[in-house]
């Protein structure tokens, strides 16, 4: 009988191997701290897999790579991982464009018919539980969203014809898309050669759009750095706070996810199964603290101090007016 340790690292083993086959490249530094483990225990897996005959390269400065054409047989699904798949299938269905979603039910598809019957039977039986309702507002254009994602990945240029905030007259504009992102609505981050700088368009504002042939030079500006210059250009601050999911009621947690945005959350990194780094980039500390004071218990300010001052006062100022006399 496998004692846990010996558990646990045949299921790293494995989950080892996924991970190899769906990236390119992986450092060390990248697998260790995805599997919450010191390089040290990487390495010594690494040296498990290759012993076993999987035949893994080093990149010498880059590290680790499953030889180009290897692949394992498909693996097994939990019944959470198919479900979380079929969550996905629903959001693509309305909360992308025509095109993608057909993608993605094709990938589904695919899945359904590599599952046991008994999975099969489970992901029919819950399909009607899972509903994602249609989005108010107007739709994007029919492949707008996949249209994106194709000139993002071989970086070719974009001409629009775009509707703006104040007119509503649709103006052309040419583009280099560098990032797509969703809050209320979808919207692509892009250089715009007309106004000669990085700028943000809703998709649902698109009302004409070619992909050129046209291939840009890649710029090195990510979406996390047009958040970043957005924060500089108008005085935001950044705020990064600590979430403890199972420290709050689930209203309170769908509360928090569905909310957000409007807050000036811009990304969130795991750190345990029980804790999450979120990060915002806000104009008011005040403002951004009406929002967290629900959330006392389960969350704690890292930065900036003033932001837990803001909290306090605000407790104390909600405590002296609601307080028992």
């Amino acid at each position: 009988m496998m004692i846990d340790s010996e558990v646990s690292r045949l299921s790293r083993l494995v989950a080892l191997l996924t991970l190899l086959q769906t990236k390119r490249v992986m450092s060390a530094t990248e697998l260790a701290k995805r599997f919450s483990v010191s390089t040290r225990t990487i390495y010594r897996d690494i040296r498990t897999l290759e012993a076993a005959g999987i035949p893994i390269t080093t990149q010498e400065g880059k590290g680790y790579a499953m030889l180009d054409g290897y692949r394992l047989p498909p693996v097994m699904f939990t019944r959470e991982e198919v479900t979380a798949l079929l969550t996905a299938e629903k959001l693509a269905a309305q909360l992308t464009d025509p095109i993608t979603a057909q993608y993605c039910a094709g990938a589904m598809d695919k899945l359904r018919a590599a599952l046991r019957y008994q999975e099969r039977d489970h992901l029919e039986a819950l399909d009607p539980h899972i509903q994602v309702l249609e989005p108010a507002g107007p739709a994007t254009t029919p492949n707008t969203y996949q249209q994106m994602v194709a000139a993002i990945t071989s970086h070719r240029l974009v001409y629009i014809e775009y509707a703006g905030a104040e007119t509503g007259h649709p103006l052309g504009r040419e583009l280099e898309p560098i990032g797509l992102y969703r809050s209320t609505y979808w919207h692509v981050v892009a250089y715009c050669r007309l106004r000669n700088d990085f700028r943000n368009f809703r998709l649902d504002r698109i009302k004409h759009l070619v992909l050129r042939e046209e291939v840009f030079s890649p710029r090195p500006e990510t979406l996390r750095q047009y958040w970043a210059d957005q924060a500089q250009r108008e005085g935001k601050r950044k705020v990064v706070i600590h979430v403890h999911p199972t420290a709050m009621s689930p209203s309170l947690w769908y509360h928090l996810q569905d909310t957000r945005q409007q807050y000036g959350w811009t990304h969130q990194t795991p750190l345990s199964d029980d804790c999450m780094e979120m990060v915002f980039l806000v104009a008011s500390l005040p403002y951004m603290a009406t929002w967290l004071l629900p959330y006392a218990g389960a969350i704690r300010v890292v930065e900036p101090p003033d932001l837990r001052e803001e909290l306090a006062a605000l407790a104390r100022r909600t405590y002296d007016w609601f307080g028992v006399e």
